[in-house]
């Protein structure tokens, strides 16, 4: 009996073993040293269409043997490159700088000719899926851990991850000790709130010793050791000006699909930071000189990595066919003084513009994007879908920029207002004086 209760306990935790079992890649560089490591679990959720005019939607799990051959390890920016089953694939891109590194996009591929996952498809192409999880400020010799699970959605396909775990850029050819873990994973810590003390205004204080030098046309002179009432003033909380910052550089910015394509995605902008941390509130400016650009293109995501000695900021745009936006925008960086900040919001709608055209805003703009972090652009001008020949195309001007239109009309009404008031006091004058000849 005791046997089989074992045998049971071993066919269950074997079992358990079995389905908690992730995915776990190790890449080597050219010097045949580790230089990315991942182990997780992934699942997909397909939505497709199939005869009938009807959608059907399939699970996908992220197989545990896959291959790896195609991944890259460079410096600045690195690949995992998952390939699996009839021409499905998982791909994930990183960039770094000294100081951290992040991830920029994940993009998933499936065959919907594979009939084994994708029975009685409509199409036989193989489709593209990019997302933008939020794995950023991750610093560098350092492992990202995740247990919990993380879904990131589109429009046809939602990938679910967990039991993440995470290195890019290793440097001394072994996965690292050090974990950042991720919000989810973390405690949730109730603070309770401050209890409430109150305190006098007035309190009466005994000064020793006191000399108190005589005033001009004054017979009055403290005694010694004598108690009197002294007033604490109230203090009022007061914010230290930030040092204005001069105007940022307007850099230029282009993304292309390889070496030999012309730009598929062009940006022109200064941009400034400002993010508050505790009571704090500072300023960056991103210096295009030096700044390294990556990004993507796609049909309906295109992103744009900048990177420079002190930030990295990640803009992805949405296309909804009609029109593009700034739908996720995403900081990291670190202060002069070492501190570490990272900040982002997936849910935006910013530069709005028809597709095929560019958005354009020459005036100086500001956008909160949470509560702790603000950005300023400059000579904005961004286009990243549609572009033809390397150029931006007409641009849709923000309402800033209208100004010098509404000015000449304004002005125009006004003078036409004032033109009516006359007229009509003309005619009221010469009503009077007719009734007043009348009347003689």
């Amino acid at each position: 009996m005791s046997r089989y209760a074992a045998f049971v306990l071993f066919l269950a935790l074997g079992i358990e073993l079995h389905l908690s079992r992730g995915t776990e890649v190790s890449v080597l560089g050219k010097d045949g040293k580790l230089c990315l490591y991942a182990n997780l679990m992934v699942n997909f959720s397909v939505s497709y269409e199939v005869t009938g005019n009807t959608n059907e939607t399939v699970e996908i799990e992220l197989p545990v043997e896959v291959k790896s051959d195609e991944s890259t390890c460079d410096v600045t920016s690195s690949v995992l490159m998952l390939s699996f089953g009839e021409g499905h694939s998982w791909r994930v891109n990183f960039t770094g700088n000294d100081q951290m590194y992040q991830v920029d996009s994940i993009m998933f591929s499936y065959n919907l000719g594979d009939s084994t996952h994708f029975p009685n498809s409509l199409s036989n192409g193989t489709m593209s899926v990019s997302m933008t999880p939020h794995i950023t400020g991750v610093g560098m010799d350092t492992c990202y851990s995740c247990k919990s699970k993380d879904v990131i959605q589109s429009d046809s396909v939602n990938q679910t991850l967990w039991n993440v775990l995470i290195q890019a850029f290793v440097s001394n050819g072994s996965k690292s000790e050090k974990i950042s873990t991720c919000s989810a994973d973390l405690p949730v810590t109730t603070v309770a709130p401050p209890t409430p003390t109150t305190t006098p205004t007035t309190t009466p204080t005994t000064t020793p010793n006191t000399t108190t030098t005589e005033a001009p046309n004054s017979t009055t002179i403290a005694p010694h050791n004598t108690t009197t009432p002294t007033t604490i003033p109230t203090t009022i909380p007061t914010t230290t000006p930030t040092p204005t910052l001069p105007p940022p550089i307007t850099g230029k910015y282009s993304i292309k699909q390889d070496e030999n394509s012309t730009a598929c995605l062009l940006a022109s902008f200064g941009l400034r930071i400002g993010f508050k941390q505790g009571d704090k509130y500072q300023e960056m400016n991103l210096d295009p000189n030096g700044t390294q650009v990556s990004g993507s293109c796609g049909v309906n995501s295109s992103e744009l990595v900048l990177t420079s000695n002190t930030m990295t900021v990640m803009l992805t745009f949405a296309n909804d066919t009609k029109k593009f936006r700034l739908h996720a925008l995403n900081v990291t960086g670190k202060t002069s003084s070492g501190v570490v900040f990272s900040e982002g919001n997936n849910n935006l709608s910013l530069w709005q513009a028809a597709v095929g055209s560019s958005y354009m805003c020459n005036k100086e703009q500001n956008y909160t994007i949470t509560g702790l972090l603000t950005i300023y652009t400059y000579n904005l001008q961004v286009q990243p879908f549609g572009v033809k020949k390397g150029v931006f195309s007409t641009a849709h001007e923000c309402s800033l920029d209208d100004t010098s239109i509404l000015i000449p009309i304004i002005v125009g009404a006004a003078l036409a207002g004032l033109i009516l008031i006359v007229v009509i006091a003309y005619v009221i004058g010469r009503r009077k004086t007719y009734v007043g000849y009348q009347t003689l």
